[in-house]
């Protein structure tokens, strides 16, 4: 008898794990695999490595859900399967070719079209519910908004493992994989985590303009420039600014420089196409950008959730480090821009893009209220008083 319900147990494992991928597989998922609620023992110590040395900055939410973060029962006790599914993202060409072109703006591949939250939650939910009413389980779904460490879970069911880029790489699909996952009470057939294919190679880590890796495997968020477009929200070290160049809004240099890329097969249909208009926009226009004019540009993709202000001071960013004397003009009438941060990096890029003399003409000439304490540390830094 005890034999007779394993085997009975097995094949209904058997028959719901072979449902889940080719599910997966209909809705246009590249990777379906599956590991245990207690199989990243280690990712709780590492997250709490991470926080403790403020390599974290400013994202207190990290620090905040440190407990849930590192361990999915934590989350949710009964969760007994993780199905970890991945979505292939990678471009058609190297996007780092739009870094030699000073007058354009640099979006990150995985920001160019839809906000591939809402898609993959979506085709989620139609695997979940699907996936219940077979398994009569309980399920929840997850893209990256929750406290999941979803890297670390997709290394373990064997999706791929994590690089010395702190990103998953696959031997299938390189460095662009989207991942999601499914948290369920079924139990399902546990899948091998992948082995690190990394080796002696370290070029992700030489090919980082800011020197974001302490070490292999390591990543200070402060120093990424991914970081610091999306996620930071006050004003960015002058010193990391020129290092920066035309990127305002993430950064994709490490992913683009994994050799395994050259291995990846072609994405599948489900792949979202990127906007003709997010592939290389123009400084000039984005400089242009009210808030009514920037929330209708970027309507449905993930920049429109850092806001207008933000965005425009990458923009900044990238005009400062432009040598486009061209921008100047818009700059300079953005330094009265309602938006402290907007007004000080336009200080910051007139200071980069006109003339000493010439700056310190239109810093006489400037109006005398300001008192964001930001603003006038951009003046002095700029050499006015």
């Amino acid at each position: 008898m005890p034999e007779r319900t394993a085997a009975k147990e097995q094949k209904r494992r058997d028959t719901l794990t072979g449902f889940v991928r080719a599910e997966a597989q209909a809705l246009g998922f590249d990777l379906c695999r599956i590991t245990g609620a207690d199989a990243i023992p280690e990712a709780k110590d590492r997250l709490g490595e991470f926080i403790d040395a403020g390599r974290h900055g400013t994202m207190e939410w990290m620090a905040e859900t440190r407990d849930r973060r590192g361990d999915p029962r934590t989350l949710w006790s009964d969760v007994k399967s993780i199905v970890v599914f991945g979505l292939n993202y990678g471009p058609d060409e190297d996007p780092r070719g739009i870094l030699a072109k000073p007058e354009m703006g640099a979006i990150s591949v995985y920001a160019r079209n839809r906000d591939y939250h809402d898609v993959i939650k979506g085709r989620l939910k139609e695997i979940a519910t699907r996936f219940a009413a077979r398994a009569g389980a309980d399920v929840k779904v997850f893209v990256d908004t929750a406290p999941v460490m979803e890297k670390p879970l997709a290394a373990a069911a064997g999706l791929g493992w994590q690089g010395k880029h702190t990103n998953l790489v696959s031997r299938i699909h390189g460095s662009w994989l989207f991942l999601g996952s499914m948290f369920t009470t079924a139990e399902l057939n546990i899948d091998e985590p992948e082995a690190d294919h990394c080796g002696s190679c370290r070029a992700c880590l030489d090919a980082c303009p800011t020197d974001a890796f302490p070490a292999p495997y390591q990543i200070d968020a402060r120093r990424c420039i991914s970081y610091l477009t999306i996620e930071h929200k006050g004003s960015i070290d002058p010193h990391l600014r020129p290092l920066i160049g035309n990127r305002i809004y993430g950064c994709d240099d490490c992913l683009a420089a994994c050799p395994w890329n050259k291995f990846a097969r072609e994405a599948s249909e489900m792949k979202l196409q990127a906007r003709e208009d997010l592939k290389e926009p123009s400084i000039e226009y984005l400089l242009s950008l009210d808030d009514a004019a920037f929330r209708t540009f970027f309507s449905g993709s993930p920049v429109k959730r850092i806001g207008r202000d933000r965005f425009v001071r990458n923009v900044l960013i990238a005009a400062g480090n432009s040598g486009e004397r061209r921008f100047a003009g818009r700059c300079r009438e953005l330094t009265l821009d309602p938006s402290p941060a907007v007004r000080g990096m336009a200080v910051w890029a007139l200071s980069r893009l006109l003339e000493t003399s010439e700056f310190a003409t239109f810093a006489a000439q400037r109006p005398s209220d300001e008192s964001d304490s930001d603003v006038l540390d951009e003046w002095r830094l700029a050499g006015v008083a």
